[in-house]
């Protein structure tokens, strides 16, 4: 059961009215400049289902801009440079099996930042990957 503080009414015909949003695109997407870019999107595809929607190279080996969907989500990725570091972000994704993802995320080099337990709002835990971000993965439980 979702407890009533998540429980948020939206007035989307109000929110399409004020604010224009491309098609496939979120008002608010991560952004994130990694060192191997390339490397995280193989890896959020095998922890997190991601599709490649996009992806623009510098060269041969360098992504200069990359979209990843994760289930009706987009991020965006591009290899850090000297004029652009790295950039990590906290994440939350909802997933079908919050323990597989986390123990496939552990298998790929992820750090266990929160043991998978039952929380009010799903089954979560925490890793941190081994580009340097920090993910909050969860499930519904009873879903």
């Amino acid at each position: 059961m979702t407890p009533s503080f998540f429980k948020v009414t939206i007035n989307q015909e109000t929110m399409s009215e004020s604010l224009q949003v491309p098609e496939n695109y979120q008002a608010v997407m991560p952004y994130l400049i990694l060192n191997d870019a390339a490397s995280f999107i193989k890896f959020a595809r095998e922890v997190f289902d991601a599709k490649e929607a996009l992806k623009e190279m510098r060269d041969e080996n360098v992504i200069m801009h990359a979209e990843i969907k994760i289930g009706d989500s987009t991020v965006m990725v591009a290899e850090a440079t000297a004029e652009f570091e790295p950039q990590n972000a906290g994440l939350f994704v909802y997933v079908n099996d919050a323990d597989s993802a986390c123990e496939k995320a552990i298998e790929l080099g992820s750090e266990l930042v929160l043991e998978v337990t039952n929380k009010p709002y799903g089954r979560s835990g925490g890793i941190k990957d081994p580009f340097g971000n920090t993910w909050w993965i969860t499930s519904v439980i009873g879903a």
